[in-house]
């Protein structure tokens, strides 16, 4: 059994980041969504109307006072930030987040986003287990609390979610290269009706750039019917009209 995952969002000043928050939760299969003293106001019509097809979410999510009566339910609480806190605390990087849940089972985890304006305070990053710092451009590390949620959340879905990931890529079948040669060889009788190659010592090194340019194409069967349709077509002699 996996880990259930609770996302704490204390005291959230904006009803579209809750409903961007549950919209995210949403997209990445999660659906327990808690909040502490909303300073929005609760229920929220913003909030509603910015999770889109997360209604269900919204609708179900709880509500409390304070963060210890939020995260009393959870095992394990980790607290996210953009920038390190000075405090005496257990300070991970995303990464070793990922490796420290993925080594737990059955467990309930928490995990806690502070107010848009401020971040988390040091109270309530006492109540936590870890700090993660999320990675961000040292030049701007002010984060908006959705864009932070929706960051976890694709994070944890690809832990649980490796098979989905790492899908093969898509194969269109390359077709055969001996079809293409033919191609080219039309391709460059043609030029050379046209005195395309100009000046005739580099007639060389031009057919190797055409070469260089087709073949990296890995075009299939059906392209190369196509090309091979327009080239021809334009190696035949236009008729004169009367």
């Amino acid at each position: 059994m996996k880990n259930s995952y609770g996302f704490v969002l204390i005291q959230p000043q904006l009803g579209e980041n809750i409903g961007a928050s549950a919209r995210s939760l949403k997209n990445f299969g999660f659906n327990n969504l808690i909040i502490t003293n909303p300073k929005c106001g609760w229920p929220n019509i913003k909030a509603k109307a910015t999770s889109v097809g997360a209604f269900d979410i919204i609708n179900k999510t709880k509500i409390f006072k304070n963060t210890i009566s939020a995260i009393k339910s959870f095992d394990l609480i980790f607290s996210f930030s953009a920038r390190k806190r000075d405090i005496n605390k257990k300070h991970v990087s995303m990464y070793n987040f990922l490796k420290i849940v993925k080594k737990q089972k059955k467990k309930k985890i928490g995990l806690m986003f502070g107010p848009e304006a401020s971040g988390l305070s040091n109270l309530d990053l006492s109540f936590a287990n870890y700090v993660v710092q999320i990675p961000s451009s040292p030049k701007f590390k002010s984060m908006n609390l959705s864009h932070s949620v929706t960051l976890v959340c694709y994070e944890i879905f690809k832990l649980n979610n490796f098979k989905l990931i790492t899908q093969p890529d898509f194969n269109k079948g390359i077709g055969k290269k001996g079809k293409l040669s033919s191609i080219l060889k039309l391709l460059v009788n043609n030029l050379e009706k046209k005195n395309f190659f100009k000046p005739a010592e580099k007639r060389s090194s031009m057919i190797k750039n055409i070469n260089n340019l087709f073949y990296r194409m890995e075009a299939n069967d059906k392209e190369l019917r196509i090309l091979g349709s327009l080239i021809g077509s334009l190696g035949k002699n236009k008729k004169k009209h009367n």
